[in-house]
């Protein structure tokens, strides 16, 4: 197939920008953007590179990968973007918008206009995805990372093919550029920059006139592609004293596990078992991607028309798209990442929005397939030929209104775990607007860093977690460092505060449903005038 050019792909964006503020006008009204916990501490992190007693890169910490962080960088310094959540949604749709984009081109190098066309509302009307396109969360980033580094991908393998040296060393520039920023977004992106690699090197290496052409290009790809990984880990030895903190630390994803683990310590199903971990990844991208049971044939229609790209050797750089399934699977089984949804016991919300990074792959291959079947009709049912299409993109609208007339299961999940949370913190920033201007808190703000949010507070008026020195000189002896200071049940300034309470007066008590209490503290030693009550 050609490749679509910039005059066929421009409609298609200006598509996904009238889709994506659509999307933001409806999230923004009903109060979607900051649902997500991970969605508030992924601003805070933003906001306190430079708003901290301790500005700089240690503040990025050490699990959560710093790209999307630094993409929010400029938007989260204005206050009132960071309260309403605006600063991570203005990233977030460019990287919608860039991706259905990037998603067209792709399905191009596939099946005709029509039919990549339909694969391109699929993903681009997807409701999960544009609800996910107006939160700081990181899925719309790494979406549009894993759709044009596959498209260029293969787009680098055809040209090698091809002998076009220039195209093959500008793409392999490219690739230098979009891997590292990949490895910077998600762990996933370390394997599908490994993957790539592992594709170009061996493609190069039958073509050997080529690749003694492009030989500088590819030692630039190769060095940046590993130094994107090496440079996280120097990051975390540098700042944590431990290159795997990310895996093995406080805030890792099996500390977390470990922490919330029910009392009689059973694991998740999926735990040590790939198959329930195929089970439980496949099951939530099928409903991520498709409205009540249909995601199995959404599903059985994709692996058709990835067993048809393989038999028939249509882009085989495309087969990247399925890299999410692999690593899911381990990480669902090996990782300490569970995924739970309704539909499978325990029946409650945990991470199904993992499912959306294989709605890019389900998209393209399910109507790969379709466009094989049209085929094989065009000469014994032209009428059947004719309406196939038209039949598709109504069933595409049909499944958009489906998921929405339900809710959809990323956002279900949002509602369903912020009820709690967003109350408690809601409650918690008027306590914190009481406090006269700039007076210094003590206050641990991993948990409930939307308090301080909610209540516009600047984080440099706060000893955090933060400033490691700060914090625990501040620990050792509260009603010294800190005017006001902020215990949260089991988090360390409740402990901080049981083991040397001397000097502290306790304001109030705020207890809500799901949440564990917190007690407000004044301090005898530090406070210059009363606080506004």
């Amino acid at each position: 197939m050609s490749p679509a050019t910039r005059q066929e792909t421009f409609p298609i964006a200006l598509g996904a920008v009238l889709l994506s503020f659509i999307a933001l006008m409806i999230s923004y009204s009903r109060g979607y953007l900051l649902l997500y916990g991970d969605a508030v501490a992924h601003l805070g992190i933003a906001r306190r590179i430079l708003d901290s007693r301790n500005p700089g890169l240690v503040q990025l910490g050490g699990v959560w990968l710093p790209l999307p962080h630094l993409l929010m960088l400029p938007f989260v310094q204005k206050i009132e973007w960071w309260q309403n959540g605006l600063a991570g949604a203005w990233p977030s749709l460019v990287c919608y918008i860039a991706s259905v984009a990037g998603l067209y081109r792709l399905a191009r190098r596939m099946m005709v206009p029509r039919w990549a066309l339909a694969a391109t509302a699929l993903y681009a009307l997807n409701p999960n995805l544009l609800y996910l396109s107006t939160t700081a969360m990181t899925e719309p980033l790494f979406l549009a990372l894993l759709i044009w580094i596959t498209l260029l991908t293969a787009e680098c393998v055809s040209a090698i093919h091809d002998a076009r040296y220039a195209q093959v060393g500008r793409r392999l520039l490219l690739l230098a550029l979009f891997i590292p920023a990949a490895v910077y977004t998600r762990y996933d992106g370390w394997i599908l920059g490994a993957a790539v690699w592992c594709v170009l090197t061996f493609t190069l290496a039958r073509h050997g006139d080529v690749w003694r052409r492009v030989a500088p290009s590819f030692v630039v790809f190769t060095l940046l592609t590993v130094a994107a990984p090496l440079s996280w880990l120097a990051y975390n030895q540098h700042f944590f004293h431990d290159p795997l903190d990310f895996m093995r630390g406080p805030y890792s994803a099996a500390a977390i596990e470990k922490k919330t683990m029910p009392p009689n310590g059973h694991h998740h199903r999926g735990w040590h078992n790939p198959l329930w971990a195929l089970v439980f990844y496949t099951r939530t991208a099928q409903i991520d991607a498709a409205f009540w049971e249909t995601g199995f044939l959404l599903m059985a229609a994709a692996v058709a028309g990835m067993v048809m790209a393989i038999r028939r050797r249509v882009a085989l750089a495309s087969l990247l798209l399925w890299m999410p399934l692999p690593f899911y699977i381990y990480s669902i089984a090996y990782g300490s990442v569970p995924i739970f949804i309704p539909q499978l016991w325990p029946h409650s919300y945990y991470n199904s929005r993992y499912g959306m990074e294989l709605l890019p792959a389900l998209s393209i291959f399910a109507f790969l397939a379709a466009a094989w079947i049209e085929s094989r009709w065009s000469e014994t049912q032209p009428l059947a030929k004719r309406l196939m299409q038209p039949i598709a993109l109504g069933l595409v609208a049909l499944n958009t209104v489906g998921m929405m007339r339900q809710t959809p299961l990323v956002l279900k999940e949002a509602l369903v775990n912020s009820i709690t949370r967003v109350g408690f913190e809601r409650q918690l920033a008027l306590q914190l607007r009481a406090f006269p201007d700039g007076a210094t808190i003590l206050m641990y703000n991993s948990d409930h860093i939307g308090a301080l949010q909610d209540a516009a507070m600047p984080l440099k008026q706060t000893i955090n977690e933060g400033d490691y020195d700060s914090f625990q000189a501040a620990l050792a002896a509260p009603a010294e460092h800190a005017t006001y200071i902020v215990a949260i049940a089991g988090d360390p300034v409740a402990a901080a505060v049981a083991a040397h309470p001397e000097g502290l007066t306790e304001l109030t008590i705020l207890c809500t449903s799901g949440q564990p209490c917190a007690r407000v503290y004044r301090s005898d030693q530090t406070i210059s005038h009363p606080p506004k009550l």
